[in-house]
């Protein structure tokens, strides 16, 4: 992935490059544009999307605070955006991201996908960048 190929601004006028908000709010899978690692999962709604192409950086909608949600607004931890793709029923989105301060999980580490499992135990696979505590004061 190219980093730095995202030019935020809005589609052309009657782009196709559009996910089907009709089927409600859509999955955001989030990758380091870099290395390929997966980050996180979130969701998107028509604003989120609109946002994240206006900006260059991801917005995704809360499902637990209902709200629009700036990725780093509290953390610091932006996600600067390289590229946009969308599955072939436009029913799911994939960010190829730069992660500011290399911690995507609101736990502090770096993948929200941190706990893994190979058969027979559980191991931890993603470090820790920071305190939640320290940052988030819960």
């Amino acid at each position: 992935m190219q980093p730095g190929s995202f030019q935020p601004g809005p589609l052309p006028s009657g782009s196709s490059f559009v996910p089907d908000f009709a089927k409600g709010l859509i999955p955001a899978i989030v990758q380091d544009a870099e290395d390929g690692e997966v980050l996180m999962l979130a969701y998107m709604n028509e604003e989120a999307w609109h946002k994240t192409l206006e900006t260059g950086e991801a917005h995704y909608w809360s499902r637990s605070r209902s709200k629009l949600w700036h990725k780093g607004e509290s953390s610091g931890n932006v996600q600067k955006v390289h590229s946009i793709r969308l599955d072939c029923d436009s029913d799911t989105i994939l960010l190829a991201v730069t992660q500011i301060g290399n911690a995507a999980c609101h736990t502090g580490r770096r993948s929200c996908f941190y706990r893994k499992w190979d058969g027979r135990e559980e191991t931890l696979c993603s470090e820790q960048i920071f305190d939640p505590e320290k940052v988030y004061g819960k």
